[in-house]
């Protein structure tokens, strides 16, 4: 972080400076307003600190330029008590906050770094004319987190390559964004990407989605179909939810990937594909391999390549930025005219803990912008959040499922045990089937069956 400070002080000069460079802070100063100007046409700075009462050029002179043609930054003025009206003017004129003498350094060292905060959030979620219709809406590309960047340099590695690749990862944190990244990356870019989610594809119509049939395979089947496999040759197919998959068809799976070859449903040829695979589920893989599940030998076919997305509340660093994105798409599909969220909000948002990950965060952004009464974002219109405040958190509390009174049924009695379970984990199915000791598919075959409302 830069900072420029603008004082005919020397004292003040010195004393600022070297408190700021304890604090880590690259400090610049100048003696009066024109060699601040000088300095800022030549040099970038994040914020600057400047007295109103200069020789030459004041500080008043100094900001006007500044919000005309200078550079923009948050600017903190400094004042004598008796100009206290010349810092309201020059508030008014564009500055972010001023201190008067003698001041606490260590206040206007936390306020410098709170201005150059608030302005970086502000600039990350607030579209500019130039950029909103171009900005790339990728939700991984440019994170400022250390592990997701560390991520990405993999991905970067392994997408020039025709190399099965695992994606794990909660509901909701990317895991298809991620696969498309993969395939733009690669030579196959100019195929089909295919995503197919095999838990949304009731098992009896599978196999035949994923490698076709041949006329008269069964009833209805009055003419020959192309699987997806055959669909997405010279590109990528995307198994999403491969966890998913009944065991008599990884089997069938296993074969193909291994041979590279497919046989329609009531077919008796084999045909050759040309295709990339990449994988993605939000299950343990081991455990459902030690749960007899999911066979151990498709499981290494497929995890030539691991790639793990953390999830939301674990890069918070990427909360703002992808605010940013959301809204921008909003803005796009004529949307209101929300211009921008508040660093206050921003920092709501950070205490969140997003049991949906960035899905959630994308349908929060979208909530607020619907019932927002202002052209920017603030923390009472994400209030339904349950967030105390920037200070403080305060869990999303759901009201626990009541025990019915008098005599039960054993459903009763099993649907409330998963309601509470599902609300101890924050909605999360793999955690809430290990501690009630069932299956993911057996959970979610009940969450379908009583009608329960996931959190």
């Amino acid at each position: 972080m830069r900072v420029l400070i603008a004082d005919d002080e020397q004292n003040i000069r010195r004393t600022l400076s070297d408190l700021l460079g304890i604090d880590g802070i690259d400090a610049t100063t100048a003696e009066n307003g024109l060699a601040a100007q000088r300095l800022l046409g030549e040099e970038r700075f994040d914020a600057a600190v400047l007295d109103l009462r200069m020789p030459g050029m004041d500080g008043l002179e100094l900001l006007a330029w500044m919000r005309e043609s200078g550079p923009q930054i948050p600017v903190i003025v400094i004042s004598a008590h008796g100009d206290v009206q010349d810092a309201v003017t020059a508030m008014k004129r564009g500055a972010i906050d001023y201190v008067t003498k003698p001041f606490d350094p260590d206040d206007l060292q936390m306020r410098v770094r709170r201005a150059v905060e608030d302005d970086r959030l502000r600039r990350s979620v607030t579209p500019s004319p130039e950029t909103a219709g171009e900005r790339v809406a990728e939700d991984h590309t440019e994170s400022r987190n250390p592990g997701m960047r560390a991520l990405m340099a993999i991905v970067h590695k392994v997408a020039p390559s025709d190399s099965t690749v695992l994606v794990t990862g909660e509901i909701g944190t990317g895991k298809e964004v991620l696969a498309r990244t993969i395939h733009r990356g690669s030579p196959r870019s100019g195929g089909p990407f295919v995503p197919v989610n095999l838990g949304a594809v009731p098992d009896q119509l599978l196999e035949s989605e994923l490698f076709g049939y041949e006329k008269g395979a069964f009833t209805g089947a009055t003419a020959r179909k192309p699987g997806l496999f055959e669909t997405a040759a010279g590109g990528t197919l995307f198994l999403d939810e491969i966890g998913e998959m009944p065991l008599h068809l990884q089997v069938k799976l296993l074969r193909v990937l291994q041979d590279r070859r497919l046989q329609r449903v009531g077919g008796t040829t084999t045909i050759p594909i040309d295709v990339r695979i990449v994988a993605a589920t939000n299950r343990d893989l081991k455990q459902a391999i030690a749960e007899g599940v999911f066979r151990e030998d498709l499981y290494y076919r497929l995890n030539v390549i691991e790639l793990h997305l953390p999830a939301l509340r674990e890069r918070p660093e990427d909360i703002a930025e992808l605010a940013g994105v959301f809204l921008d798409r909003i803005r796009r599909r004529g949307g209101p005219d929300v211009a921008g969220i508040a660093p206050d909000a921003i920092r709501l948002l950070t205490q969140y803990r997003f049991p949906g990950n960035i899905r959630e965060l994308e349908n929060i952004i979208e909530r607020a912008v619907l019932l927002a009464d202002s052209r920017e974002l603030g923390p009472r219109d994400f209030a339904f959040l349950g967030v105390v405040g920037p200070s403080g958190t305060e869990p999303r509390t759901v009201p626990p499922a009541a025990m019915p009174e008098g005599p039960v049924s054993l459903a009763e009695l099993e649907r409330v045990a998963i309601e509470r379970a599902l609300l101890r984990n924050e909605g999360h199915r793999e955690r809430t089937a290990t501690e009630l000791g069932i299956t993911r598919r057996t959970l979610l075959n009940k969450i379908r069956e009583y009608e329960i409302p996931v959190p």
